[in-house]
């Protein structure tokens, strides 16, 4: 007889459950700066590797073009980024920070900070779930569609 899934017991229930929750944090965390999370890791992105093209920008997220040219433009008009097309290849359009971008860094930094803080979880215990949850990801990766 196999034995019955426990929804308390499931490792995928958790993940929902916590992922839901950090939509809501990062949501009010971000609202002063009317930033959305996605907008919020693209600005993450390219604080940590400068001008990018989209390609890049979605591999870097793991964000398929579909969703990225959307949240660029939206990005855009309210003045994070500017989207350039390259000289180089007519095709690749690159993705830069604009002033109010690098000049809100600091203030969108601290303000996360300071919500990441509230959380009290030790340094040492963030990096070790999140290295699990980085392995459980890496886990899934692996598992060939012709299995499921």
């Amino acid at each position: 007889m196999v034995k019955a899934i426990r929804l308390d017991e499931q490792l995928c229930f958790t993940i929902y459950k916590a992922q839901k929750q950090y939509n809501h944090f990062y949501a009010q965390a971000l609202a002063d700066f009317k930033l959305t999370y996605p907008q919020y890791i693209t600005l993450l992105s390219l604080y940590e590797h400068g001008t990018m093209s989209v390609k890049e920008v979605g591999e870097t997220l793991d964000l398929d073009s579909g969703t990225l040219t959307p949240l660029m433009k939206r990005m855009e008009r309210e003045g994070w980024i500017t989207r350039t097309r390259s000289t180089e290849d007519e095709r690749r359009v690159d993705i830069s920070l604009t002033k109010k971008a690098v000049d809100s860094r600091d203030a969108i930094f601290e303000h996360v900070g300071e919500c990441t803080r509230l959380m009290d979880i030790p340094q040492s215990e963030y990096d070790a779930i999140r290295k699990q949850v980085d392995f459980v990801d890496q886990q899934l990766r692996a598992i060939p569609a012709d299995q499921l």
